[in-house]
């Protein structure tokens, strides 16, 4: 007799989900004290008997999403003592150093659907230590935490974010890791930009993912298929910069966790395939305080405060050194090309989408600063770490109109060697994110691209597919 009668775990409607989350998401909003969101969420999981374990997840140094599933009563009993081998992360722990600790942070509790994780789950991040359980340096989650944390007991100032995330998807599951440059990936919709029928592959792939951003209480606005084939974009609201990071990280999640259900493949190269748009994952920026959006001001120069402008700045004076942050892997350097709308000008523009920011259209709610370079595959609490640093406390040349913002553009590098240079010789870099990250960084990114041809040329390499640090595992690393 089939065994699968006899369990009888959670399964929530969609409906319920979104309710629950968006709940979850208000106590976080408001500043709830960890301690009392602690006691809250461990009541729950005591009480609540249809729940057979918790998935706990952290990101490594250059981006990728881990998780591990802890059974729930052992969480309950354990969760101030969850450890991890941490050498066997690449960026990490060297093996004398391999033990780590993951402290729960509880307000980033969220209930997860069944159809998409299997029944009976919840979900939160959490928050890497050392063995002594001060935070671990190598993981900017916890920075971002404590940056935004600081922001708000300062003077009540939240960072908010909003992104926009492109991405790709491709016939067949793992489509990635068995890339074949003679082949290239298979599209599965030809459409372009809005014109993707109702249920072809790719709609109803956007269709489903909408459902389940939905049901985690992304709160969305608008989706659709993007400029080119089989690319996709799913809008939603801004956030605060913490969950904002955490939601990049949820969304690309949930896309290739759809895909495959569907025998394909959710890609966020940032161009797995020449000759077409790429992947980005524009970047909105903006800071409050007392309800007052500081980036607005109606008699600005576009509309934009002084306060804005200077930020813009200093984003612009550092963009060699952020340029790595901001596109990490050896294909991100295809995307930088000038024929496709490549935000590689190191400006700011109300129009120009070949600028490095823009300026959107806005009013006194959403007026905002637009990050155009950043690539889908950045690590999401790196990024919105940096820029919120460089935009705030970043070296400033002098204060610019418009028309000089223009004068002389330069360029971003063309190629990763480049960037890694820059990163590496920036002493700004050392000092907002410490010698010891910018050297692990660069060595992880150095190692990398040693792998890949240093010419990239017109056809996408196999090896910049396969030791993409979002596509890679230690059997393909360990394979070379």
């Amino acid at each position: 007799m089939d065994s699968v009668q006899y369990r009888n775990f959670l399964e929530l409607s969609y409906e319920e989900l979104e309710q629950l989350n968006l709940e979850a998401k208000s106590k976080s909003a408001a500043h709830t004290p960890d301690a009392e969101l602690r006691d809250y969420y461990l009541k729950y999981l005591t009480d609540e008997k249809q729940l057979k374990a918790v998935t706990v997840c952290f990101t490594d140094l250059e981006g990728r999403f881990h998780m591990l599933d802890y059974d729930k009563k052992f969480l309950v009993k354990s969760y101030d003592n969850l450890t991890f081998d941490g050498s066997s992360v690449r960026g990490f722990s060297v093996v004398r150093e391999s033990d780590l600790r993951l402290a729960i942070d509880w307000g980033s509790f969220r209930w997860m659907p069944a159809d998409v994780c299997g029944p009976g789950k919840v979900m939160v991040f959490a928050l890497i230590k050392d063995k002594d359980g001060s935070g671990y340096a190598s993981d900017f989650r916890s920075m971002l935490k404590e940056f935004s944390d600081e922001l708000w007991k300062k003077d009540k100032s939240i960072a908010n974010v909003a992104v926009e995330i492109e991405g790709f998807l491709f016939d067949g599951i793992n489509a990635e890791q068995s890339y074949d440059p003679r082949e290239g990936f298979t599209f599965v919709a030809s459409g372009g930009y809005y014109t993707s029928l109702p249920k072809d592959p790719l709609r109803t792939f956007i269709d489903r993912f909408a459902e389940a951003q939905r049901a985690l209480g992304f709160e969305n606005e608008k989706d659709h298929p993007e400029v080119a084939p089989s690319q996709f974009e799913l809008n939603y609201s801004y956030a605060d910069a913490l969950l904002a990071a955490d939601q990049i990280q949820l969304y690309k999640f949930l896309a290739r966790q759809v895909a495959n259900s569907m025998g394909m493949t959710a890609s966020f190269l940032p161009k797995p395939v020449t000759g077409i748009n790429g992947s980005g994952m524009h970047t909105n920026i903006s800071i409050s305080r007392d309800g007052k959006n500081l980036m607005w001001d109606p008699k600005g120069e576009e509309k934009l405060s002084a306060f804005g402008w200077e930020f813009i700045d200093r984003v612009l004076n550092s963009a060699y050194d952020l340029c790595l942050v901001l596109n990490p892997s050896v294909n991100a350097y295809r995307r930088l090309d000038p024929n496709y709308e490549a935000p590689n000008q190191i400006m700011a523009s109300a129009v120009d989408r070949t600028s490095m920011v823009r300026i959107p259209l806005g009013n006194e709610k959403s007026a905002r600063v637009e990050v155009r370079t950043v690539a889908p595959d950045a690590n999401p609490y790196l990024t919105i770490y940096s820029l919120f640093k460089t935009g705030l406390t970043g070296p400033i040349h002098e204060k610019m109109d418009m028309k000089a913002r223009k004068a002389g553009v330069k360029k971003l590098p063309d190629n990763i060697y480049s960037a890694i240079d820059d990163f590496k010789n920036s002493k700004f870099v050392a000092e907002i994110i410490g010698v010891e990250n910018q050297q692990k960084f660069a060595e992880l990114k150095s190692e990398a691209a040693n792998r890949c041809p240093k010419e990239l040329g017109k056809t996408i390499k196999e090896m910049e597919v396969i030791y993409h640090h979002e596509v890679q595992n230690q059997l393909i690393w360990k394979s070379f």
